[in-house]
């Protein structure tokens, strides 16, 4: 499927999809159970739902049959090799775990390990395509890949700086969704092993593409992604499993109460953050008012004439700034008195005028702000 053939799947193709996403790597933890797949599939969708996050669950695809070579599939001493026949899931039955993650609402997602299985990718309606941190040198795979124009999340994992830089100009060069992981390839991962400033870097080199954070550490679900996410990172990954049926949960997995903390780890850190570093935030209406109760307002140092025109000299600035009253931010010097005032009166917008005092909103503000206290008109000079 190329580019132009997304506009039907159901999703904007721009890189917001990875804003804010949890990827869940399902993996090969179903060990080519079905209901083992499904279930853990419903038992995150469960969580996901709780704390309205928007997630992935990513399964991994392999073609067994062309990815071990014939002479080499019963050889139970080389790992890799057998895990892939251990938990080998017919293709009936990976695309039931991709339409099961797609009814609960989450976003489908897969890594292809081989050309068939982006294929089947592409046949099952898969959103969003990953590349394995052992495959980001894999041309062939790579080509592949772009061809179908789906959006990408690599892990930069243990590769060399020039290979990440590759892999970026590679996707983004073909205006392709990529969004790149910090990821240390270590199962699991200690606190010393995270490296979390390398979101820092990662975003200051790649400015233009979502940065995420994609874990095996096993003690922590709170503290990691609070520093992440205030680094910039927008995207969370971490294998998942279940306790089901004995089977053993590696120690980097995520099970479903720990997500719940994950889940609220980010959602404290969004609330933490605020609205983003785009722009200057908007200064909620309390705290400006608490602020201007704080500014020095502008009182008469002596009895002031009608028509006479302000210096410092005539003027001293002291607490509290009453309603109406000018402050130390607009006083410049130059104003003039449409009345007179007595000695120690403030000096307001009813009996102050001058070219800094023709703005509208910024006699508004003035109005409203500062102390309630009546400013005392009978001081003035009748």
């Amino acid at each position: 499927m190329g580019s132009g053939d997304r506009s039907n799947r159901g999703y904007v193709v721009t890189e917001s999809i990875f804003n804010n996403l949890f990827v869940l790597e399902l993996a090969n933890n179903h060990w080519g159970n079905t209901e083992r797949g499904l279930k853990i599939i419903r038992d995150f969708a469960r969580v996901v739902k709780f704390n309205n996050v928007r997630a992935a669950i990513k399964l991994q695809f392999r073609d067994v049959d062309s990815f071990i070579h014939p002479d080499f599939r019963d050889r139970a001493d080389i790992r890799y090799i057998k895990k892939t026949q251990d938990t080998h899931m017919s293709w009936d039955n990976l695309r039931l775990m991709v339409e099961t993650v797609r009814d609960f609402g989450m976003v489908t997602m897969v890594t292809p390990f081989d050309e068939v299985s982006v294929d089947k990718c592409v046949e099952f309606g898969v959103e969003i395509l990953k590349i394995a941190s052992s495959d980001i040198r894999d041309k062939t795979l790579l080509r592949k890949i772009a061809s179908t124009g789906l959006p990408v999340i690599a892990s930069s994992g243990g590769a060399d700086l020039e290979h990440v830089d590759q892999l970026v100009t590679f996707f983004t060069s073909r205006n392709i969704p990529f969004s790149l992981n910090h990821c240390v390839s270590l199962y699991p991962s200690e606190d010393g092993d995270l490296e979390l400033d390398q979101i820092d870097f990662l975003k200051a080199r790649y400015p233009d593409i979502t940065i995420g954070f994609s874990t095996h550490e096993h003690r922590d679900w709170w503290d990691s992604t609070l520093i992440a996410y205030g680094k910039g990172a927008r995207t969370f990954e971490r294998h998942i499993d279940i306790d089901y049926e004995g089977v053993p949960v590696s120690s980097y997995c995520t099970k479903p109460h720990q997500a719940d903390t994950w889940f609220r780890a980010m959602k404290k850190a969004q609330e933490m953050c605020g609205s983003g570093s785009a722009q200057r935030r908007v200064v909620p209406e309390g705290e400006r008012t608490y602020l201007d109760a704080l500014v020095r307002g502008v009182y008469a140092r002596r009895d002031l004439a009608k028509g006479e025109v302000l210096t410092a000299d005539d003027v001293y600035f002291a607490v509290p700034l009453l309603k109406g009253q000018l402050s130390t931010r607009e006083f410049a010097g130059g104003e003039y008195l449409t009345g007179p005032i007595k000695a120690h009166a403030p000096l307001d917008i009813y009996t102050v005028d001058g070219p800094g005092l023709k703005n509208p909103s910024l006699l508004r503000l003035i109005k409203d702000r500062g102390h309630d206290a009546t400013p005392p008109r009978a001081a003035m000079v009748s």
